[in-house]
């Protein structure tokens, strides 16, 4: 609920709005995370994982012992 484990929706089941922002693509499909996380995240490396467990209750891998996990690390300047 507090939107920090990845949710994954039908392509058409999630809508966007001008708090969304588009990160990436994951197998074709956008993924999308709030802007008030963007900006806490934005300076970390995200690394979306599959996990034994149980996914959130609206998320497609709810049921499937197997969740979505966020994983970070803190972003390398390189010059």
């Amino acid at each position: 609920c507090d939107g920090s484990s990845p949710m994954c929706y039908p392509r058409d089941g999630f809508i966007v709005s001008e708090q969304d922002v588009l990160l990436g693509y994951i197998a074709e499909m956008p993924f999308y995370i709030g802007a008030p996380q963007f900006e806490a995240w934005k300076h970390t490396d995200l690394i979306i994982d599959v996990v034994p467990g149980r996914g959130g209750m609206f998320s497609l891998d709810n049921g499937r012992e197997k969740r979505f996990l966020t994983r970070s690390t803190i972003c390398t300047v390189r010059m």
